[in-house]
């Protein structure tokens, strides 16, 4: 293996002649020759030692090695047959031609030199370097088979020369044979200490591969060691993103066979976790993405395919950012379909789309991987489109059309899925888009008319299962879709009955503008058809009729007239016809009515006539009297208009229009000012009504309008004592309205003051008058209450008498409590001053209680001590009642309440509050320089 890695190595050969001389310094001059000379010492080309620097003399190669090759031969002194085995050498590497020795001669030339190196070391005595020469040897023995004297001879020269030029060499060749061996922890060793030394750096570089060799080949114990060592390999061929581009030649195999190594020991070890560990702790690096793909493709080969896709997500995981994780998760698809898994394959394409299909994501993607991003989405939208997974289907077609040009047959195709799938909103999204907003390739979308006339069936569906409140908001949307289809596809011939149907609808909500626009919209166009136009005049006609467009209406009634007249076809029930002329003599009288409520009788009585040559004897007919008294109405002629409806209920008792009198007479009663009047017709149709109830409360509003308080109060009080619990405000605020009103008038006063303030604290609607009034109520049962508290007089048996105060004065003090509750910082400063002067009172009364009269002087002064001591909390809390009342001044300002608890307070404590008062003025410059 790394074998065959070396031999593809090209490296420089630099030959360096060393001159003569025995000092250990100039050794360092020589160079070894490295590549060339194989990978191990039995391949070895000996390296020689260049005596000179100058070029060579002008005359052949070929010739001067002959030459050297006859001395080597002739010659007896082993320094001479030495010297010309090493120049013979050194003439065919610089000239680049095969002269000298041949290749089968070498191995019986080396014996032969064998024995002159050993000659020369038996003498003691040699020119040139004694390194160069145990170099040479070793040299020798290696490519005559004799390697342990070859290594013996190597660390021959490392121990006695380390600081020569070739130990970098000799060590090397050591820690080779002993890798050869099997020892390679003593192979580590020796190429460690190559590397750490100040070795050739290509030889370090030959060193550090082989250390990585050695470290693995002693197991998994080492294979961390072992990882370290390729890849700070790596680190050096690969340092840069320019690197990978562009890497050195004479390293291919040296990168390549590091990345299948620490591939094998990753797939032995915990795969990509493993990875992680040995980058972790590393710098960032330009070569990872190239070892998790080697790792990989390593366990793809061995049919591994789910361990080969847990690398591929592990390195996207790890690496998000990097430009090749899309890659490698689209080799997890191709690892799949090799494994002949279409389902895994299918998720892995949807990890992949999932994984870029945001804008961001997707433009980081390169031409090729954007393509097959395509790819993927649109094969998973087919594949699930094929199996009624309607909303994934759509899912992957609206991704894709965002990145395609085929964008608008996309948007169509995700709008029919997501309507498949039940998900109108974005079906009709998707329709507008492939609609309006979609070109394909530069070319507007072809069947994008088909795509806006699905976005309308979509709407028309939605609005006939749209629940009262949502359909005009959807109605709207249709409107406006048919407004957008219509400005881009007007030549549609489906525009015509899709107008003709929104006119009805919007007539049916009561949007009268928008339904008269699209009828006129439907009969402008030439491609309506005659049920279209009828649908369109019946639409326009009432519209016109809700407007008051009277004249408008009887011209569209006589044009749907007309239609149905000719094409009876068009009516869907037998009776439309008869109904379509009770419609226009409708519109005539209306015309008349409106003639009558400008005023102008003499155009009103002509309409009026108009109506039965329309419909002879019809109920209308009758109708015009009643309508004649309306007019009267409309136009303030108050006495006339009751005269007129008066006769008619006296003509038609038994018409139904008759129950209609009553309350146009109550209106004309009111309007003329006449409420008596009013308030009568409303007590006497009240006698009639099956519920009267609601007649005599507006009755009982007109005499309080009238002034006429006892009918009212009467119907308050009636009401009242009937009236259910309020279930609203408005009834609340209403029988509370009724209460005050009969306080204020002084009828039955303290019940509608209690109740007043009951019906208020139970209640669960208030409003600031209820509050209030319910507040005052409240207060005026505290005085009353206080009143009673203070009118009982604290009289022997005393303990009984003390007793029914102390109620009396809860029952006060729960009134005040109360009413502040209710009308809050309103009635505050009097509640305090109400409650202060209970305890007053009480302590007043204590200290004023008759002594009993069978005490003696003495017990009379202890009982009057023991009333004292009775009284004085009393006292101090009155006074505290009383304060916070004067503490109020600067929050509230000051009141009448106040100015009483002050005016209680002088009394209680006439030497803190007793006395003249008066307000200085402030100058705030002055006091501020103070």
């Amino acid at each position: 293996m790394n074998r065959q890695f070396m031999r593809r190595l090209s490296l420089a050969v630099i030959l360096i002649s060393a001159i003569q001389g025995g000092n250990v310094a100039a050794q360092e001059s020589f160079r070894v020759e490295l590549g060339r000379d194989g990978e191990t010492l039995g391949d070895m080309r000996p390296v020689f030692l260049k005596f000179e620097s100058r070029p060579l003399p002008a005359i052949s190669p070929k010739e001067v090695a002959r030459r050297y090759q006859k001395l080597f031969e002739k010659s007896d002194e082993p320094e001479v047959r030495i010297d010309a085995l090493n120049r013979l050498n050194n003439i065919r590497d610089r000239s680049g031609q095969d002269i000298g020795f041949s290749d089968e001669q070498q191995s019986a030339v080396y014996e032969e030199a064998l024995a002159s190196y050993e000659s020369i070391l038996a003498r003691g005595s040699f020119s040139g370097k004694l390194d160069e020469l145990l170099y040479q040897m070793a040299k020798a023995h290696a490519l005559t088979g004799q390697h342990e004297e070859s290594i013996q001879r190597l660390r021959q020269l490392v121990g006695l020369y380390p600081r020569s030029s070739l130990v970098p060499e000799a060590r090397f060749r050591i820690a080779e044979a002993a890798y050869n061996t099997g020892e390679y922890q003593e192979a580590e060793t020796g190429y460690r200490q190559l590397i750490e030394g100040d070795g050739h750096q290509d030889l370090a570089m030959k060193a550090r591969y082989m250390l990585g060799w050695s470290q693995f080949k002693q197991g998994p114990a080492a294979w961390n060691r072992s990882a370290e060592t390729f890849m700070a390999l790596l680190d050096q061929h690969l340092p840069s993103e320019a690197t990978l581009l562009d890497p050195p030649q004479t390293g291919l195999d040296m990168i390549e066979d590091s990345f299948r190594v620490l591939a094998l020991m990753a797939a032995r070890t915990d795969n990509s976790a493993t990875l992680a560990a040995w980058l972790g702790n590393r710098a960032p690096v330009a070569w990872p993405h190239l070892l998790y793909d080697r790792l990989a493709d390593l366990h793809a080969l061995e049919g591994r395919f789910d361990l080969a896709v847990g690398i591929n997500q592990a390195f996207a995981g790890n690496y998000p950012e990097h430009p090749a994780a899309p890659d490698f998760l689209a080799q997890s698809v191709d690892y799949w379909r090799m494994a002949g898994n279409t389902v895994k394959a299918r998720e892995a394409r949807a990890d992949y789309v999932a994984r870029y299909q945001s804008q961001p994501e997707y433009q980081e993607l390169k031409g090729q991987q954007q393509a097959l991003w395509q790819d993927y989405a649109l094969f998973l939208g087919d594949y699930h489109y094929a199996a009624q997974d309607w909303t994934s289907a759509a899912g992957y077609y609206e991704a894709l059309a965002g990145h395609s040009g085929d964008t608008g047959k996309l948007l169509h195709l995700a709008g029919d899925a997501r309507l498949q799938a039940g998900n109108r909103h974005k079906a009709l999204e998707n329709y507008r888009s492939a609609a309006y907003g979609a070109r394909g390739y530069g070319q507007p979308y072809a069947d994008a008319a088909e795509a806006g006339w699905a976005a309308i069936k979509v709407l028309r569906s939605t609005l006939e299962e749209s629940a009262a409140g949502a359909y005009r908001g959807v109605l709207a949307e249709l409107s406006s879709e048919e407004q957008q289809f219509g400005n881009t596809f007007a030549q549609d011939a489906r525009l015509s009955g899709l107008r003709a149907d929104l006119a009805n609808r919007w007539y049916e909500v009561g949007a009268y503008d928008e339904a008269l626009a699209y009828a006129r919209s439907t009969l402008v166009l030439e491609s309506a058809n005659n049920e279209e136009r009828y649908a369109a005049w019946l639409v326009t006609a009432r519209v016109r009729q809700r407007t008051g467009e009277y004249g408008l209406e009887e011209r569209a009634w006589r044009q749907a007239l007309m239609l149905v007249g000719s094409a009876p076809d068009l009516a869907t029930t037998q009776d439309e016809p008869e109904q379509i002329r009770e419609q226009l003599a409708t519109a005539i009288y209306r015309q008349g009515e409106k003639a009558a409520a400008s005023g102008d009788t003499a155009v009103a009585v002509a309409h009026f006539q108009r109506v039965n040559s329309v419909l002879p004897d019809s109920e209308i007919a009758i109708r015009a009297r009643f309508d004649a008294s309306n007019a009267l109405l409309k136009a303030a002629e108050w006495q006339t208009a009751i005269n007129e409806l008066n006769r008619f209920r006296l003509d038609y008792p038994a018409h139904e229009l008759t129950e209609e009198v009553s309350e146009k007479l109550v209106y004309a009663y009111h309007e003329s000012r006449q409420p008596l009047k009013a308030a009568g017709e409303l007590m006497a149709a009240s006698e009639r009504a099956q519920d009267p109830w609601p007649l005599k409360l507006r009755a009982a509003a007109l005499y309080h309008q009238a002034g006429e308080l006892p009918e009212r109060n009467a119907l308050y009080v009636d009401w009242l004592a009937v009236a259910p619990d309020p279930d609203a405000a408005a009834d609340h605020v209403q029988q509370q309205t009724m209460r005050q009103r009969l306080i204020e008038s002084g009828a039955d006063s303290v019940r509608q003051q209690k109740a007043m303030v009951t019906r208020e604290a139970a209640s669960q609607w208030h409003s600031e008058e209820t509050l209030l009034w319910a507040g005052k109520a409240a207060l005026a049962l505290g005085a009353s209450a206080a009143q009673e508290f203070a009118g009982i007089r604290l009289e022997h048996p005393l303990e009984r008498a003390l007793e029914r105060k102390q109620k009396a004065m809860e029952q006060a003090q729960a009134y005040f409590l109360e009413a502040e509750s209710f009308a809050g910082e309103t009635v505050a400063s009097e509640v305090l001053y109400r409650r202060a002067e209970l305890y007053r009172t009480l302590a007043a009364d204590l200290m004023a209680s008759e002594v009993p009269s069978e005490l003696n002087e003495l017990e009379a002064m202890q009982y009057q001590m023991l009333l004292e001591e009775e009284a004085w909390p009393l006292e101090e809390r009155a006074m505290e009642l009383h304060s916070r009342n004067h503490g109020r001044i600067a929050s509230q300002g000051f009141d009448e309440w106040i100015g009483q608890s002050l005016e209680a307070l002088a009394v209680m404590h006439p030497g803190r509050y007793d006395r003249e008062l008066r307000w200085m003025s402030w100058n705030m410059e002055e006091n501020e320089g103070a």
